[in-house]
């Protein structure tokens, strides 16, 4: 059986402020490193032995953390970046819903026109599939540890498992530095074997 923990960076200043962050490069604050370095050493006992993360610094951060306590290198690979929000970015949701009504709208009921420069849900999902199974050809049988970002996580799950949009809007996106387990058993079928699951919690 293979393993890819799908794991959200640590806390950030916009997280806080709740602004879209999407592929803007912000970095973890305090908060974040202390959750990324509590959240590595429970990871740790999952013995990874792959490592690969967003190449946004608040992911890459996180995953370093994990690198130093397992020794292992940290691979970046730029498809497990966030969705991108493209003029959205750096906004609240009531900045937004001032700025672009009819967008936010359309946002709500799980539908965006290429108008709203929004990257398209099935695209997001498919590069974060690709990365997804990439990882675990690396590591047959082990355990490879992806780090990543919430709507990255949410939809390259949805995807990989084949669940339709109303069945994935239902899933709760990861808190910071929380994470889900995929298994691939037999080779061939993909289980959700746990979702955002904290360092509190056993392994």
């Amino acid at each position: 059986m293979t393993t890819v923990i799908l794991w959200r960076h640590g806390n950030t200043d916009w997280n806080n402020a709740r602004r879209y962050q999407g592929q803007t490069d912000i970095p973890l604050n305090e908060r974040g490193v202390a959750q990324a370095a509590a959240a590595a050493t429970r990871l740790a006992l999952y013995k990874p032995g792959l490592i690969i993360s967003s190449d946004l610094s608040r992911a890459a951060t996180t995953a370093a953390e994990l690198g130093r306590v397992t020794g292992l290198a940290v691979e970046r690979d730029a498809r497990l970046r966030e969705r991108s929000f493209g003029p959205w970015e750096g906004l609240t949701r009531d900045e937004v819903t001032e700025r672009y009504p009819e967008a936010m709208k359309r946002w709500k009921v799980g539908e965006t026109l290429p108008e709203d420069g929004l990257e398209p849900l099935a695209d997001l999902g498919k590069r974060v599939t690709e990365a997804i199974r990439q990882a675990a050809d690396r590591v047959p049988g082990g355990v490879a540890v992806v780090v990543t970002h919430g709507a990255s996580v949410k939809w390259g799950i949805s995807t990989l498992l084949g669940w339709p949009d109303e069945i994935a809007r239902t899933v709760r996106p990861l808190d910071n530095c929380h994470w889900s387990e995929l298994r691939l058993e037999d080779g061939k079928f993909w289980v959700l074997a746990s979702h955002n699951v904290g360092p509190h919690a056993g392994v």
